[in-house]
């Protein structure tokens, strides 16, 4: 077969260059790249990107020995039915590394098509290195490299408005654009950069939150040969990608005109507040990941499909989702439920194996975050504890002593979270005493949990069952009091 490059399918004809994106992972080829693929074949955006490695060892060479085109394959339950989809991305028209062509980065300033800056740098990457300056080939940090990038454009155009960017961060961080400007700001105070290019950032350019929502599992590695066998080019950059797409952006309708989404079928949300749709997500789909690992590992599962197909977790997750969590969040029900249906397609998902044990990692800061918000808003909206909750939560609690019949669990947490664990279910003689100390830990929670009415009752009755009856039949006896009335508040 022939190699993967723009001569060998007669596509040399290159976009004009109106985004610069900061990274060249399996996540912004599979997500970014493939919008605005999406934009630029049913509405001709003729947008090109160009992509700029972030870090010094990067894939940028690997796309360019392919002219920056790569296969992506979607695969995932829509509706409960299988979806496999290919296509061939053929918008990025450059690969740019700045360590060994810093030139050729600087460049990038004088586009005159340049609209979007795009970047996904991992968590940390949106940081303040107080080391990097304005004259170093490039600097270490995103935010310095993306200042140098702006002041340069600022200086080539003499300050014109109509030349600034609308900046659009998809780093897995909240607020991320907000944290990005006010990083660049202060490299501008820190490198005595002249006070018109502040106000050229602040006035003509525009930054935006975001929320990204895709699992992107990557090159197939270990099925490498079945995707080969679906396409008549060699093709070292496959990507792979579950089906479920979702973008929320913060912008008006000055950016909707400017990324016209609303024109293709893709989930793109350009709205005035993001914040409830993190929510949603941050609840919804994390949260109920992280209620599942400690109640379905020692319920006997091993991934997340197990769980969901599973008769008795599946149930339990479904009550989790859509009769305990959806009730606390302050968004329209129908949206609501319809986003869980999406969340269960995609933990059903045949093409993804998802291990527990892969994210069963910081439980208990996720647990804090993900799950206990919906914990203490239902108990706060109905005067009683969610039951499936509860017992998940007494799950965690249970998971942290370490071991379950015999077998050791994946506990992976900081030291002191494991010590305390260890020391507490060492010395405490019943549950009470655990599920105390536990609760106290403002720490943990940012709270002290004990004074949230009927919490530790209802958490100690949890664990007696479990440790009792196990699971499957310490839920059933758990929640048949619950229904009784006996464990409200």
């Amino acid at each position: 077969m022939e190699k993967l490059n723009r001569k060998n399918i007669g596509l040399e004809n290159k976009l004009p260059i109106k985004i610069v994106q900061f990274g060249e992972g399996n996540f912004l080829r599979a997500f970014i790249d493939y919008a605005f693929q999406e934009l630029n074949d049913t509405v001709d955006f003729n947008a090109g990107i160009a992509v700029v490695q972030p870090i010094e060892n990067g894939m940028v060479n690997m796309l360019n020995d392919q002219d920056g085109l790569y296969t992506l394959f979607m695969k995932g339950l829509t509706k409960g039915k299988e979806v496999q989809e290919k296509k061939l991305i053929t918008n990025l028209v450059s690969g740019i590394n700045p360590y060994t062509n810093f030139n050729d980065y600087l460049a990038l300033a004088k586009e005159e098509a340049l609209a979007f800056i795009i970047s996904n740098t991992t968590e940390s990457g949106i940081a303040y290195v107080s080391s990097d300056t304005p004259t170093m080939q490039p600097p270490s940090s995103y935010p310095a490299k993306l200042t140098v990038l702006l002041y340069e454009r600022f200086k080539h155009f003499n300050g014109d408005a109509s030349k600034g960017l609308a900046v659009i961060p998809c780093e897995l961080i909240n607020n991320n654009a907000d944290t990005l400007k006010e990083i660049i700001l202060k490299y501008c105070v820190d490198w005595k950069l002249e006070d018109g290019f502040k106000t050229w950032i602040e006035e003509s350019n525009t930054f935006h939150n975001t929320l990204v929502d895709r699992i992107v599992p990557g090159y197939p590695r270990a099925e490498i040969d079945e995707y080969n066998k679906q396409l008549n080019y060699t093709d070292n950059l496959i990507v792979t990608a579950e089906t479920f797409f979702l973008w929320v952006i913060e912008g008006g309708d000055i950016l909707k005109n400017k990324l016209p989404f609303h024109k293709t079928d893709l989930d793109v949300k350009i709205v005035e507040d993001m914040q409830p749709y993190r929510t949603r997500k941050v609840r919804i789909l994390n949260g109920a990941h992280t209620a599942m690992v400690p109640f379905s590992l020692m319920y006997g599962n091993e991934t997340v499909k197990e769980t969901i197909d599973n008769a008795f977790t599946g149930t339990f997750i479904n009550k989790v989702i859509f009769e305990e969590i959806n009730e606390t969040i302050d968004m329209d029900k129908k949206e609501l439920d319809i986003f869980a249906d999406d969340v269960l397609d995609r933990f059903r998902n045949p093409f993804i194996k998802h291990n527990l044990s892969s994210i069963a990692l910081n439980s208990i800061s996720k647990f804090k975050v993900r799950v206990l918000p919906s914990v203490l808003g239902y108990i706060s909206k109905y005067d009683k504890v969610p039951a499936h909750l509860t017992f998940a939560f007494a799950c965690l609690i249970r998971f942290y002593k370490g071991s379950w019949k015999g077998q050791i669990l994946p506990v992976e947490d900081s030291s002191d979270i494991i010590t305390f664990f260890q020391e507490i279910w060492k010395s405490s003689e019943n549950n009470d005493k655990v599920v105390q100390q536990t609760l106290e830990n403002a720490e943990f929670w940012g709270e002290d949990l004990t004074k949230i009415n009927g919490l530790s009752e209802a958490l100690v009755l949890a664990l007696s069952e479990i440790e009792t009856n196990g699971i499957e039949q310490g839920f059933v006896n758990f929640n048949r009091q619950y229904e009784n009335k006996s464990i409200t508040i």
